[in-house]
C-alpha cells in the first residue's frame, strides 16, 4: 500500500467522520484515531460518546489539544492509517489558550504563527512515517460572516490552516450531505 494524506471537509454533520472511518477500514489496520475534543459540556460529552461508541474498539485512540504532530510522532508505532477528527477543534484548542487571556487583546499574528508552527509540525509528521493520514476539518467560510471580530478571527485562521493541510493532501474531498465529492487531485 503506499501511504496517502487525505483530507475530508465539510459542514457539521456532513458525514466527514463516517467516511473517515470507512476509508481507514479500506486502508487497514492498525489504526490509530486522533480525538481532538473536549468535553466542555453535556452536548459534547455526548458527542464524544457517540463517536467512541462508532469507532472499531480495535483502534487505538490518543486525545490531545495542542501539540498534534509530536504527541502523533511519540504514538504512531506500527499504525498504517493515523485518523486526526478534527482539525476545526484542534484549531479552537488553540486559539482558547490566547482568547482566554484575561483582559489582554487577541493577537492574531501570535496564533497563527503557533498554528503554522503546529502544522508543520504535523505535516513532517506525514512526511516520516509510513502510514496514511486522514484529516478531517470543518469548512467554515460557506456561511454567513461572523458578527464579531473574535468569531471572524477564528474562521479565518481555520480557512488557513484548510489551505495549508490541502496543499499537503494528495486527496481533498468536500463531503456534503454524506455524500464525499473529490476535489483533489
Amino acid at each position: 500500500m503506499n501511504k496517502k494524506c487525505i483530507l475530508l471537509i465539510g459542514g457539521a454533520r456532513s458525514g466527514k467522520s463516517h467516511f473517515a472511518r470507512e476509508l481507514a477500514l479500506k486502508l487497514g489496520e492498525p489504526v490509530l484515531f486522533v480525538a481532538t475534543a473536549t468535553a466542555g459540556d453535556e452536548e459534547m460529552k455526548q458527542r464524544i460518546e457517540e463517536h467512541r461508541r462508532a469507532r472499531p474498539a480495535t483502534w487505538d485512540t490518543l486525545e490531545v489539544t495542542t501539540d498534534i504532530g509530536s504527541q502523533i510522532s511519540q504514538k504512531i508505532g506500527g499504525a498504517k492509517v493515523v485518523i486526526v477528527d478534527c482539525i476545526t477543534l484542534w484549531v479552537n484548542n488553540i486559539f482558547n489558550q490566547y482568547a482566554d487571556q484575561a483582559n489582554e487583546p487577541i493577537d492574531a499574528s501570535t496564533i497563527e504563527q503557533k498554528l503554522t508552527t503546529e502544522i508543520d509540525e504535523l505535516v513532517d509528521c506525514i512526511n516520516r512515517t509510513e502510514a496514511s493520514f486522514i484529516i478531517v476539518t470543518n469548512e467554515v467560510g460557506l456561511g454567513l460572516v461572523p458578527a464579531n471580530r473574535v468569531g471572524r478571527l477564528y474562521r479565518d485562521l481555520l480557512g488557513r490552516v484548510n489551505q495549508l493541510l490541502t496543499e499537503r493532501a494528495d486527496e481533498v474531498y468536500l463531503m456534503l450531505a454524506g455524500l464525499p465529492v473529490q476535489v483533489k487531485p
